[in-house]
């Protein structure tokens, strides 16, 4: 997963073992800076597969993902269950909701609503829950399932949908040893750290195509309508302006990207 894996960090705190080490309780943690972060899901163009959904709000997410790296740098992290935030150091304290947990040694995935030997509380699992519903609603098996065989790869594909559905900040793969949990953060600290930058486009859209099914041209047009750019079609080509920026797009019969320029 290259650049991504880059996320999933090592904390200072290992928590328990099976279903219960899916649901560690990882200690510590500073003062948070308040942020709702249980926004619903965007749902105005329902998806009604995984795919659809990874084309809509992966290469947003992914760009944000961006600057979160730069943000926390190496830093290790604590989880704070009774605040419901995650340090990443002085300074660096974010409100979390918990999506669900991987175990290493099963290589299982388990929502957070459906481990009940985790203490966790409703409030901290709101996403969670609403991405339950949402699959219920849309048939997506991903979301309604309580659990399923699963790579830890996998994660980032959970965590790109979820931070884009939720307008999240960003998305954090927390390691503590026996398994990981996946996390969402909403901050104001970290949306205003936000770069808008025209030629991450050109790093980040090819490397989220090599890693996740997806048609191409759906994919690059959601990302770059999410990041303001007007889109004009010209056969397989696509151009894309905002400001004096300007992204150029080839596809083929398959609409699988063949050229991009900016």
């Amino acid at each position: 997963m290259g650049f991504l894996n880059k996320l999933f960090g090592k904390g200072t705190k290992i928590g328990q073992g099976t279903e219960a080490e899916q649901g560690a309780k990882i200690e510590q943690g500073a003062k948070v800076e308040q942020v709702t972060s249980t926004k619903g899901p965007e749902n105005s163009l329902a998806c009604c597969t995984e795919q659809e959904l990874i084309e809509r709000f992966g290469g947003i997410a992914f760009d944000k993902q961006y600057d979160f790296a730069t943000v926390i740098s190496n830093n290790n992290w604590n989880i704070d269950m009774t605040k419901e935030e995650i340090s990443f150091g002085p300074n660096l304290d974010f409100p979390i909701q918990v999506l669900g947990t991987f175990s290493h040694s099963s290589e299982t995935w388990l929502w957070a609503w459906a481990n009940t030997k985790s203490g966790l509380s409703e409030n901290i699992t709101q996403q969670a829950l609403q991405l339950k519903k949402y699959g219920e609603d849309q048939g997506i098996d991903l979301f309604s399932n309580n659990s399923f065989d699963f790579s830890k790869d996998e994660l980032h594909r959970i965590g790109l949908i979820a931070s884009g559905m939720f307008d999240a900040s960003a998305y954090y793969i927390a390691d503590y040893g026996q398994g990981a949990m996946l996390v969402t953060i909403k901050s104001n600290v970290l949306d205003r750290q936000y770069q808008d930058d025209h030629l991450r486009i050109l790093s980040v859209f090819p490397q989220l195509i090599s890693q996740f099914e997806m048609n191409h041209k759906i994919a690059l047009q959601w990302y770059l309508e999410k990041k303001g750019y007007k889109i004009s079609e010209q056969g397989a080509q696509f151009i894309a302006t905002k400001g004096g920026d300007t992204i150029t797009a080839e596809f083929d019969e398959l609409s699988r990207l063949t050229n991009l320029n900016g």
